[in-house]
């Protein structure tokens, strides 16, 4: 039996925080962080990355008190 995709967010924070749903598609997870960044900057959320069955696959998207923005990925 194969599980599905899972997909979820990779905090940086102050201290210790929530640990991030498990979505099984991009969409629903981009949507998720759209609705709580707010929540999660409270929090302490400084960073999140999206992480794929493991793996960040993309920039970190940075959560400061007035919104979020994607930092560039990096170029090596």
């Amino acid at each position: 039996m194969t599980r599905p995709p899972q997909w979820e967010w990779l905090f940086v924070a102050a201290a210790a925080t929530r640990p991030s749903p498990v979505f099984t598609n991009q969409y629903d997870a981009e949507q998720w962080l759209g609705e709580h960044w707010r929540s999660l900057a409270a929090e302490g959320v400084v960073r999140a990355s999206l992480m794929h069955d493991g793996a960040v696959v993309t920039a970190p998207v940075e959560l400061p008190a007035d919104g979020p923005t994607e930092r560039p990925a990096p170029t090596d």
